[in-house]
């Protein structure tokens, strides 16, 4: 995988680069801040983009805007935003500027190695990576809506969806059959009135329900 990573800390920037080095990846360019990240990745067009929120010169969400204006030129381009603390504005924000290939994770995650490489994988796949204590806070502050008719395992599944997993991910992680992630995934999209629709994706669309979109 071809990665770009902005930071404009020089610190976080080598390590993020000898972590994807390390497994496998290889790092394409860098950027520290949120005007050259822009236009290293219009001109490299790597697999994964991989950045900081807050950048020079105002050091509040440089990275964000960087990111939605490389999407306005690049509709499909894989970014995955990274944040010390959960914003959840951020996260709508970033994943309405894009349906796909889209991730927004806490710093902290980088830490753990192999689910942090899992989850940016996901994005480059062309999936949705959102760290789990966003998804938390987002539940925690919305409105009352269609999510409220879901059942308390449709929520799970909906949540782990919202993390990027996949059926069998999310089988795996509930200790349920293969089947039963099915079914609890057909009817939360029936009550959120997603229906069968080609043009339409379904578990993205779930997703930004559940951020509030």
């Amino acid at each position: 995988m071809r990665v770009l990573i902005a930071d404009d800390s020089a610190l976080l920037r080598e390590g993020l680069r000898l972590l994807f080095e390390d497994a496998g990846h290889t790092v394409v360019g860098t950027a520290a801040s949120g005007t050259e990240l822009v236009a290293r990745a219009l001109e490299l067009r790597p697999e994964l983009v991989i950045s900081d929120i807050r950048m020079p010169p105002s050091h509040t969400d440089e990275g964000l805007r960087a990111a939605q204006e490389i999407r306005r030129t690049w509709p499909e381009a894989p970014i995955v935003l990274l944040s010390q603390y959960v914003v959840v504005g951020y996260a709508t924000e970033l994943i309405e500027s894009g349906e796909r290939a889209t991730g927004y994770l806490l710093k902290d995650r980088v830490f753990d190695i192999r689910a942090f490489l899992e989850s940016v994988q996901r994005v480059a796949d062309g999936g949705v990576a959102i760290d789990p204590d966003v998804v938390g806070q987002v539940i925690a502050s919305r409105r009352r809506s269609p999510l409220d008719e879901l059942t308390p395992r449709e929520r799970e599944v909906l949540e782990l969806m919202g993390e990027g997993m996949t059926n069998a991910g999310i089988s795996q992680r509930l200790f349920i059959s293969g089947g039963a992630v099915e079914k609890h995934t057909q009817r939360l999209f029936a009550k959120l009135g997603l229906s069968e629709d080609a043009s339409v994706h379904r578990r993205v669309t779930a997703v930004l329900t559940l951020l509030g979109r």
